[in-house]
């Protein structure tokens, strides 16, 4: 049997090579000038909106460039199964799901009274039986000031403090919200709710809407809401006067018992807004209870075990996805730079400790 015959191979040429790998190098280049921001330094980038906060807070090496002052804490969250419905996600399975959850206050000062701001984050990480997490950052405002990353960037910018005076320039900021009728929703709520004495006591919210896939493929718009067992009460005049009271607070609750909050999932109805955080949904939307979280300790703001983890949002497992909100894909750029940053601060630092400072490096 004769062999098959095959045409010679073409002659190499190396230059034709070299070239073509020049173009694909170039071209990689050029995609991440791009996505820096280089070759268009007018366009939004998260480099700016990174920057834009370090501008506001200052540089703190090791810290989170947001929610810079917190402490690590973990617990549990027990399904009871009522929105296995909804999504067949694992961790709303009846049963039990270990936590890794971070209290904080907003801004990128670890040094910052607690009375800087009159909100509270929580941020947890669920981790399934089968590995995959769910992870969440919450506010104790049901609303976002603004709807899209630009104007969250302008808003950063409008923030910045002045020189002479260390706070930010009132008729800039005015004029910011007078531009922006959008932020109406958000400054009303706060006017109208005073800040929480505690951790313990505050509810929190997604603010931004997901979507919950259940096991034959259809999908929810929902929020959803961590509501306290613990009976709300504002702060007091002691506490003003106080710069940690937040973290002590909470130190000394957890010693007399594990701490619960029911998690609330609220379901849209088709026409209520998934792209826009800030708008409410009506009240009478329907609203299940899917179990109780349970935080039964804190650990080291240095070392704890929330220390290295990014509660980027958008890590989500199987059952949950994210809806077309526009911020959720600015948070998770957001959330990787700051923790690309610090964890090389970090590296390039081992001994980097800040002792004099309330705030939690992770």
């Amino acid at each position: 049997m004769n062999k098959p015959s095959f045409p010679p191979p073409a002659p190499l040429c190396v230059p034709c090579r070299l070239a073509a790998i020049g173009a694909v190098v170039v071209a990689m280049a050029g995609g991440f000038a791009y996505v820096a921001g280089w070759l268009t330094p007018q366009r939004l980038t998260t480099h700016r909106i990174i920057s834009a906060f370090e501008a506001d807070n200052g540089t703190h090496p090791g810290f989170r460039r947001n929610h810079a002052k917190g402490v690590c804490v973990a617990g549990y969250f027990d399904s009871n199964g009522n929105a296995a419905a909804l999504s067949n996600a694992g961790v709303f399975a009846a049963g039990r799901t270990p936590v890794i959850g971070r209290f904080a206050i907003p801004g990128g000062n670890p040094s910052a009274p607690d009375t800087s701001v009159p909100i509270r984050s929580l941020a947890l990480m669920f981790t399934q039986h089968d590995g995959e997490q769910w992870r969440t950052g919450m506010n104790s405002v049901p609303v976002f000031p603004v709807r899209t990353p630009e104007q969250f960037y302008q808003q950063l910018v409008a923030a910045k403090p002045e020189s002479a005076t260390g706070k930010p320039d009132p008729a800039v900021l005015k004029a910011f919200y007078a531009a922006n009728p959008e932020t109406q929703p958000f400054q009303a709520w706060v006017k109208g709710h005073p800040p929480s004495s505690s951790f313990a006591n505050g509810a929190y919210y997604s603010v931004n809407a997901f979507r919950f896939v259940d096991a034959d493929g259809e999908s929810h718009a929902v929020r959803w809401a961590m509501v306290p067992e613990t009976l709300f009460a504002p702060i007091t005049d002691a506490q003003k006067a106080e710069k940690n009271f937040l973290d002590a607070d909470l130190e000394q609750r957890l010693q007399s018992g594990p701490l619960r909050w029911h998690l609330i999932v609220t379901v849209a109805a088709p026409g209520d807004p998934t792209n826009d955080a800030t708008q409410m949904w009506p009240a009478a939307r329907q609203q299940i209870d899917a179990g109780t979280l349970t935080i039964d300790h804190e650990t080291s703001q240095d070392d704890g075990s929330c220390r290295d983890v990014n509660f980027d949002p958008t890590v989500l497992p199987a059952g949950i996805r994210t809806s077309d909100d526009p911020l959720l894909a600015a948070r998770s750029a957001a959330y990787s730079l700051s923790y690309n940053r610090r964890t090389r601060e970090e590296a390039l630092n081992p001994n980097l400790h800040h002792p004099q400072q309330n705030g939690d490096r992770s």
